[in-house]
């Protein structure tokens, strides 16, 4: 990390170490913490598609998917088989890595909008076998009554704690995804996103990369998608459709396609959007989800973090 990425990462972490205390004492938006949890939750997948997308520039409609396998893993194995949540979670992880190696391969043979509908397939196929293998999912109506999740013998049972854990997290995830930047590897994913041939031409293995990216923002989307699992105690298959990818995208592109810092802005801010107002256009969710991206592809093209920078932010190794 540059100086100027760890005098963003304090300052961040301060202002969300301080951000329950400033609300909580505001009746009107005391349930913002709540919000921010569910933010903090979003921000693991959005970290994982700025990557996969705004470094390596591969275009994935399954991240809703991989959410759905971790956030149903863990529900299976601790509502179903009572294991314990710390074995259920990386069980969760793992299996939604095994299975992105092994769409990824193939997959990622692809280019353009040829990957984006093959991905986009494997999406529409979790999501039918969420519905569909009721005796293991629970079906439409989902699963309820999922344990909460202890750290050290404590249960997270309040908001504040999750606060504080579920952000704790995502500041790790965040360490990490600038520290695979700042390796080999983030300069052969730039490399790829700028002219992959001419990547391959200079011996970079693009397939092997394109491949571990892929990985990777499936991992942090099932660690996300179990933590969800933990915090609401009950799932459905509507969370994990394919308009949860499109979501998850159009906070990336709000933010900021090609920059972490981004992908957390236009997360926190496009769940406030989403729990706050959107839904009171319900019904005309995708029309409004489909004109926000209309004006930040048009106006914004760098995403909202393009308005604290003069030049496109690019970490450098």
């Amino acid at each position: 990390m540059t100086r100027k990425d760890w005098r963003i990462f304090l300052l961040t972490a301060l202002l969300i170490a301080a951000f329950p205390w400033m609300v909580q004492p505001v009746k009107a938006v005391s349930h913002y913490v709540d919000v921010m949890v569910f933010a903090g939750i979003f921000a693991l997948v959005c970290l994982g598609v700025t990557m996969l997308m705004g470094y390596a520039g591969q275009v994935s409609m399954a991240q809703a998917a991989f959410f759905g396998i971790g956030a149903y893993t863990s529900a299976i194995l601790t509502g179903r088989f009572a294991l314990d949540p710390w074995l259920a979670m990386p069980a969760g992880a793992s299996l939604a890595a095994l299975v992105a190696w092994v769409v990824g391969i193939p997959a990622l043979r692809l280019k353009g909008h040829y990957l984006a509908m093959a991905t986009l397939g494997f999406g529409v196929i979790v999501h039918i076998i969420l519905n569909e293998e009721v005796e293991w999912t629970g079906g439409p109506s989902g699963m309820a009554d999922l344990p909460g999740l202890h750290v050290l013998g404590w249960k997270l049972s309040t908001e504040l704690a999750w606060y504080y854990f579920v952000w704790g997290t995502v500041f790790l995830a965040l360490l990490f995804c600038f520290h695979v930047l700042h390796s080999r590897v983030g300069r052969a994913l730039r490399a790829i996103h700028e002219e992959e041939s001419a990547a391959e031409a200079m011996g970079v293995p693009t397939a092997r990369y394109k491949v571990q990216v892929f990985v990777l923002s499936a991992v942090l989307a099932a660690v996300a998608g179990s933590l969800y699992t933990h915090f609401v105690t009950c799932l459905n298959p509507s969370s994990f459709n394919l308009m949860w990818s499109i979501r998850f995208i159009l906070m990336v592109m709000v933010g900021g396609m090609q920059s972490l810092w981004g992908a957390l802005l236009g997360t926190v801010l496009m769940t406030f959007v989403g729990n706050e107002w959107l839904h009171v256009f319900a019904e005309f969710e995708i029309l409004v989800y489909g004109a926000i991206l209309l004006v930040v592809a048009l106006f914004l093209p760098k995403g909202l973090v393009s308005l604290f920078t003069r030049k496109p932010i690019v970490h450098n190794a």
